[in-house]
């Protein structure tokens, strides 16, 4: 009998702290549970990646401030919200007339913030 109340409280001990567990690990995998900006929180990321390569943003920058173009990331005082970033990639669908749809365009200007501005607000 005593072995079936030790079993017991053993399996009730593991039930509840398996969320607990769970969320840690969770917390722990690069990329779960980072700050995002609200702007950016439901965006396609993939969606992103592939417009960028689609409408060639790589080249046109390299094409306007030379080098791999990279140079055009964080413009002087410039682009200092995920909301400013955000419009002028809407900016660049306009002036050239890319025909992105605002979902498309908030990808695009997520994937930006991912891998060069690093917005958390």
């Amino acid at each position: 009998m005593l072995d079936f109340a030790r079993a017991r409280s053993r399996h009730a001990t593991r039930r509840a702290a398996a969320p607990w567990l769970t969320a840690a690990a969770l917390l722990a995998t690069p990329g779960v549970g980072a700050e995002v900006p609200a702007i950016f929180r439901d965006a396609d990321l993939a969606l992103g990646e592939q417009l960028i390569r689609q409408h060639r943003c790589s080249q046109c920058h390299a094409e306007r401030v030379g080098g791999d173009g990279s140079a055009i990331y964080r413009p002087q005082g410039r682009i200092n919200t995920a909301g400013l970033l955000r419009g002028m990639v809407e900016q660049c669908n306009a002036a050239l007339n890319m025909q992105m749809w605002p979902e498309e365009v908030t990808a695009v200007a997520a994937v930006l913030n991912r891998d060069h501005y690093k917005f958390k607000d």
